[in-house]
């Protein structure tokens, strides 16, 4: 049985790196910041923190794993640094994104079709076995993490990035509620969705809207399909929910 090991000094190190960038990009930033009090950024602060839990959930796993054959006292400094190495991979992940979207043409249309996939994913894999190596030294360990976590975490990104318009300040807050909570609670979150397994058509559902509005907003496509974008995203729910029940239903 895997152990996840949980020291509270993690989790500071998770609000103050995430909060000196939030700070940093509250600065800086040429942009308008999205005002998170507002039903907009609410809503999209809600997708941002679903789509989050639900694809990274398996990280905390994989940190436990990485880490479990290193002494007690080596455990800690493994899971310490690689999970700081993990957070600010996946910072750079979403940034280069973001910059991408803005520059490449057709990106935020490929990038939407990729949520829908990684949506009908989300709901009809439910294979959870993890093949992570367990390292016996420290640093093979925290590279471990790192890697396995920036391989594990794209899907994550796009998702993010989607659901907060390529708004890097509203990412990174994004983050900053939801790692302590994908850490500490990874377990319990597992349990919760073997009960109630309705959480990831939901889950699904909510990455084929995101996926559709990303889309939809390419420019390559937006001034035509612009008149229709509320049905576009609704049948890209439909569709994912309804592909994945199928699938689902063929496998029984």
């Amino acid at each position: 049985m895997i152990k996840t090991y949980i020291y509270v000094d993690i989790l500071i190190l998770h609000y103050f790196t995430i909060s000196i960038i939030i700070y940093i990009l509250l600065l800086y930033s040429k942009e308008d910041t999205l005002d998170i009090l507002t039903v907009q950024g609410l809503l999209a602060m809600l997708q941002i923190i679903v789509i989050d839990i639900l694809l990274a959930g398996d990280n905390a796993i994989v940190i436990g794993m990485a880490a479990r054959n290193l002494p007690t006292h080596l455990q800690k400094k493994a899971i310490f640094w690689g999970t700081a190495g993990a957070i600010i991979l996946r910072l750079v992940m979403a940034f280069l994104f973001v910059e991408a979207l803005n520059n490449i043409p057709a990106l935020r249309l490929v990038g939407g079709i990729l949520l829908l996939w990684i949506g009908y994913k989300l709901v009809v894999d439910d294979d959870g076995e993890h093949n992570i190596e367990a390292k016996d030294n420290l640093r093979a360990a925290i590279m471990t993490i790192v890697i396995a976590d920036g391989i594990m975490g794209i899907d994550n990104v796009i998702g993010v990035v989607g659901a907060a318009s390529g708004n890097m300040t509203l990412v990174a807050v994004g983050m900053l509620i939801t790692v302590p909570i994908i850490i500490y609670g990874s377990t319990l979150f597992v349990k919760v969705i073997e009960r109630f397994p309705i959480i990831l058509y939901v889950g699904g559902g909510i990455l084929a809207w995101v996926g559709a509005a990303m889309s939809v907003e390419d420019k390559l496509i937006s001034h035509t399909v612009e008149p229709y974008a509320l049905l576009i995203k609704i049948g890209a729910v439909i569709l994912v929910v309804g592909a994945s029940l199928l699938v689902k239903k063929l496998k029984k």
